[in-house]
């Protein structure tokens, strides 16, 4: 099937699962799995099941069968930084070269996220600067937090300064810190830490004053946002701290809706509408988390809870994706 005969039946797909023509669904949550990064990890047994068989055509074919034009792409978990400054700069190139040749071959059915190799901040600095100048990637990957750090800490500064500076685009995908690896015999990390990770950065970014002191960076945060919505009232409580009043003069809440959050992993009526109380539709946008979810799957669930409105999942199907990555528009 040629790519404009898989972007009519995608748009055909939209239509019949609750979009509208015109308005074709972004996965801003999607992984591959370059052939760099499979002869790299595969070996050390650091991939999963989902990772060693996935392919481009899987990932195209279940897209077209939710009616999902685009997909933004990103290399997940365990990453790119193996305790090497050296070969994690080799991977991210690899990565990044790989993902943006998919691109371009797929004509128009795949954007990307450039891959960076922090916590080598030089590194990074450097991929940051190949990946948005020559490749033209949608913006920056980063995961949540990199050995004992999270995104927020003051190590991290000179990549959020150039990202400030840029204006760009940063998703971000949780990780499991070095406290907190196999801490629950029998439960995977990405049961249960991957969510509370994405809550510590949330916090870690927004108290450690970095939100404001970067306010031009727009972030995506996935799984929305993690355990957050469920801690709001800590949330709250932290901002109205003495020494946290200055940082959130207004407040937690306007600070966390300036943010976006995917949702991957949440289609489900508790999660969603926590987060909708919390940050409202406006800030919410389509993810899958491919391959271990299917677009069908999320389309399904985020329909099916009956908690937003036909103009709200046009929305969160492309719309408020559009507004941060609008050369996506049709």
């Amino acid at each position: 099937m040629k790519p404009q005969q898989r972007l009519q039946q995608a748009q055909d797909q939209t239509t019949s699962t609750g979009g509208s023509a015109g308005n074709l669904r972004i996965d801003v949550h999607h992984h591959i799995v370059p052939a760099v990064y499979l002869e790299e990890l595969a070996p050390m047994k650091r991939l999963t099941p989902q990772s060693v068989n996935w392919t481009v055509q899987k990932s195209i074919d279940q897209m077209d069968e939710a009616g999902v034009a685009v997909a933004i792409t990103s290399v997940t978990t365990p990453g790119l930084w193996l305790g090497s400054h050296a070969s994690a700069r080799r991977l991210a190139r690899g990565c990044n070269d790989w993902a943006a040749k998919m691109a371009s071959d797929s004509k128009g059915r795949f954007g990307m996220f450039v891959n960076v190799p922090l916590p080598d901040v030089e590194g990074a600095l450097k991929e940051i600067e190949y990946g948005m100048d020559v490749l033209k990637a949608d913006g920056v990957s980063l995961f949540t937090s990199y050995v004992d750090k999270w995104l927020g800490d003051p190590a991290f500064d000179p990549v959020f300064e150039e990202l400030n500076r840029r204006k760009a685009v940063v998703y971000t995908h949780p990780n499991t810190c070095a406290c907190c690896t196999n801490l629950v015999p029998g439960i995977p990390d990405a049961a249960i830490e991957y969510g509370t990770d994405t809550s510590r950065a949330i916090a870690r970014f927004i108290f450690s004053g970095s939100a404001k002191r970067y306010p031009d960076i727009r972030i995506i945060w996935s799984h929305g946002g993690g355990t957050m919505p469920f801690l709001i009232d800590r949330y709250h409580a932290m901002a109205r701290l003495p020494h946290h009043k200055e940082i959130t003069p207004d407040g937690f809440l306007p600070v966390a809706r300036k943010f976006y959050y995917d949702t991957a992993q949440i289609p489900n009526k508790p999660a969603l509408m926590a987060l909708k109380e919390v940050v409202t539709a406006q800030n919410i946008l389509f993810g899958t988390d491919f391959p271990w979810l299917t677009s069908a799957h999320h389309v399904k669930g985020i329909t099916e809870a009956g908690i937003f409105s036909n103009d709200e999942l046009l929305a969160i199907d492309s719309g408020n994706a559009l507004k941060i990555l609008p050369k996506y528009a049709r």
